[in-house]
């Protein structure tokens, strides 16, 4: 890691763990090197730092445009490998961030539902993380948030100390449909964005902390 970035990577690992008591669980299915993409669940804005905490890698993160506007912000974010993207975090020049990223061997967290939940739940995906995947050969590792939406959601305006807790599944590959995805149809292939969408989220839906007695080692 360069210094500034595991800088910033132990200072929020001393917080979840002192502030949040956290929980990491299977932090070693994230492969140590090579691209990677992160696709976690959305409840608060202490998501990324979260799951870009649990593993011990350089982690690319996404950022609104606008605040690399700000000369101080800029060259922070900068400096811990953000992304800049438009407002809804689409868009050709964002999407081509990510996968320069992606193609440079680095990792990247994206959140198949958008953006945070309103009340708690999972929320339905979109599309745009299929055609993330389709166009970089990066293997998919979904990523599970708890707790995060009492700790800090939409309806708080400060962080509350409540335990929270990140899992990390198996890696996901979706060679079969990136192998039709190179001579099928537009239709099919918008059809495809979403059945990887889907299986992303449901891979994620699928995580549960209870199901290990022990915390993994972070």
């Amino acid at each position: 890691m360069k210094p500034i970035y595991r800088l910033g990577w132990q200072l929020f690992r001393f917080i979840f763990a002192c502030y949040f008591r956290w929980r990491v669980y299977h932090p070693e299915r994230v492969p140590l090197s090579g691209p990677v993409i992160l696709a976690a669940n959305h409840a608060s804005f202490i998501d990324p730092p979260l799951v870009g905490a649990g593993v011990k890698r350089e982690i690319n993160y996404l950022a609104r445009e606008s605040l690399f506007r700000i000369p101080a912000a800029g060259a922070l974010l900068r400096a811990v490998n953000s992304v800049p993207v438009n407002r809804d975090g689409g868009g050709a020049a964002g999407l081509k961030a990510i996968l320069d990223r992606l193609l440079a061997g680095g990792g990247i967290i994206l959140f198949p539902e958008g953006t945070r939940t309103r009340d708690g739940k999972l929320q339905p995906p979109r599309s745009g993380i299929g055609l993330t995947v389709i166009k970089s050969n990066a293997p998919v590792v979904p990523v599970r948030v708890f707790g995060t939406f009492e700790a800090y959601g939409r309806h708080l305006k400060f962080p509350r100390p409540r335990p929270v807790a990140v899992k990390y599944g198996q890696p996901m590959l979706f060679e079969t449909l990136r192998a039709e995805a190179k001579t099928c149809s537009k239709p099919r292939l918008k059809e495809i964005y979403l059945e990887i969408a889907g299986e992303t989220m449901a891979a994620i839906a699928k995580l549960d902390p209870c199901l290990d007695s022990v915390k993994r080692d972070a």
